[in-house]
């Protein structure tokens, strides 16, 4: 099944590979890799594979070549620089290792919008690679393949350790158009490597490239939900009453906002039908099933087993949810949420948010996880992801912010802060958010019902809070309300607040001064916030 354009267009990237078997379909990827032995059918007809040591993403060995391609790239935090000569001698091992061995290639795109895709191959020598990445982009044409010329393609090499001590490598070269991934089977790398190509393009384009889910109502009204992980963007993107354009991965050009992706890859640790109606009937033939556990003898799914991995994963086609938007593409957002778990229990269940508030708080990415531990629970965790999405941002995250901050000035589209965490008190005192009543404050925020209602700035945080909502009981919008000891309330929205402060210093006098002033007064500092921001 040779095909010498590829092959050549391959080796003249630094490439030479075995047997080349180019673009086949879900069903005949599923039967080889079965044959192979590199997993197993799951009763719902998925396919069910381990992999190996690595059951996450490794950030502390992926790196950015420091060549002529980067001269937009942040270097600091996870973006990491390597040498040509290391990237290259990687190459040759990888070329090497491929030589001998039968490969599976996908061709295809990232990104919906045909005006701002990516052509993308992926090379691999694992076919349920290629299956994930059949699952996971855009899948081409026939005619489309016809001098098909990658924008970017990767080299996926999971079974070939980087070094003698079993090491990972995951290298990005924008000189050279080529992800080269070493000593790992987890196939987000794949995945998430292509979107922080994507991520370091994009902007050039004037394209806001962002770590968000996308939805579309009846009437077309879109909205964006961003979240880090336990912030319900996922369940609360699947939405009956709405339409699916994308889980995870989104552009917003001036034309509108686009998927990135032609499918998901859902976390489904704990996944069940009555919860998660639209993912639990997604995965099904044709999707992969990562690390999960499964009954030997019934192949049924043990959803809520973690003992190989908290991680678990599923891929599916976007296409396997109903009523998905096919095209992936829509218009120009209505809504856009910020979701945290606030585990402090200090923030309300819904704020509206000033442009200037929404870069702040989208340079922030707060959400605060749990400090829980096998003998107890001590106090939240903050945690602070520059973008909602930080290890995929290449540039300064500044550049994300300003852009977003520009398209919330300059259309009609409103921007909230939702906490989806605790209420009453902090994690052990008070208690969860429902999520009757997040979906409850997000409807009235899709029919419009908070548009023209009253709205108090929070004293510490400034972040304009609803004095009503259709269908909400007014004590839960007033988080201090909620509390038995509003003095305890204060020293703990104190102490958030010190934490945000502290966090936004690395961005202090990199953006405009009434960014600076939309975050939360901290006592002892001179209060900066004049008016909310413009």
């Amino acid at each position: 099944m040779d095909n010498p354009t590829v092959r050549a267009q391959l080796e003249a990237a630094g490439v030479e590979v075995g047997v080349i078997h180019r673009n086949l379909p879900a069903p005949e990827l599923t039967a080889r890799s079965l044959a192979r032995k590199e997993g197993i059918l799951a009763a719902n007809g998925a396919l069910v594979v381990t992999t190996g040591a690595r059951t996450g993403r490794s950030p502390a060995d992926r790196y950015i070549v420091d060549d002529q391609g980067a001269a937009g790239v942040a270097w600091s935090g996870p973006n990491k620089p390597c040498g040509t000569d290391v990237f290259e001698r990687q190459l040759e091992r990888a070329s090497e290792y491929l030589r001998r061995r039968e490969v599976y290639i996908f061709d295809g795109f990232v990104g919906a919008e045909p005006v701002y895709r990516l052509p993308v191959r992926v090379v691999a020598d694992a076919t349920w690679h290629a299956l994930f990445a059949h699952t996971l982009f855009l899948e081409p044409q026939p005619i489309e393949l016809e001098g098909f010329a990658p924008g970017f393609t990767v080299v996926d090499c999971g079974a070939l350790p980087a070094d003698d001590e079993g090491g990972v490598f995951v290298g990005i070269s924008f000189a050279r158009k080529l992800v080269l991934i070493m000593g790992t089977m987890y196939a987000g790398e794949i995945k998430k490597a292509l979107f922080t190509v994507m991520n370091y393009l994009m902007p050039e384009r004037d394209v806001l490239p962002m770590h968000c889910s996308a939805t579309a109502g009846r009437e077309g009204d879109v909205a964006l939900y961003f979240g880090l992980s336990g912030t319900g963007k996922t369940t609360l993107s699947a939405d009956s009453s709405r339409r699916l354009i994308g889980d995870d991965e989104t552009g917003w050009s001036g034309h509108g906002v686009f998927n990135f992706e032609g499918g998901c890859y859902a976390k489904v640790i704990r996944l069940s039908p009555r919860a998660e109606p639209q993912i639990f009937q997604a995965i099904r033939f044709g999707s992969v099933l990562e690390n999960v556990v499964v009954d030997p003898l019934t192949r049924a799914i043990h959803w809520d087993d973690d003992s190989i991995t908290e991680n678990t994963r599923a891929t599916y086609p976007v296409d396997h949810i109903p009523g998905a938007v096919a095209s992936g593409v829509a218009g120009t957002p209505r809504n856009v949420f910020f979701l945290t778990c606030d585990a402090y229990g200090v923030l309300p269940p819904i704020a509206k948010l000033t442009p200037a508030m929404a870069g702040y708080h989208f340079l922030s990415g707060f959400t605060a996880r749990l400090a829980g531990t096998e003998n107890g629970v001590d106090d939240p965790e903050p945690t602070f992801s520059p973008c909602f999405g930080g290890p995929f941002m290449p540039r300064d995250p500044v550049v994300y912010a300003t852009m977003l901050e520009e398209r919330l000035r300059v259309n009609p589209t409103q921007c909230w802060l939702v906490n989806t965490g605790w209420s009453g008190g902090p994690y052990g005192v008070g208690k969860r958010m429902r999520i009757s009543l997040t979906r409850s404050l997000l409807k009235a925020a899709f029919s419009g019902d908070l548009d023209d209602v009253e709205m108090t700035p929070h004293p510490v945080f400034g972040v304009l809070v609803p004095t009503h909502c259709p269908g909400v009981p007014v004590k839960l919008l007033d988080a201090r309300s909620t509390w038995a000891d509003g003095a305890a309330y204060d020293r703990s929205a104190a102490k958030l607040a010190r934490h945000f402060v502290e966090n936004f210093q690395k961005f202090v006098g990199r953006v405009p001064q009434y960014m600076e002033a939309a975050g939360p007064a901290v006592a002892g500092q001179p209060s900066s916030r004049q008016g909310g921001g413009s």
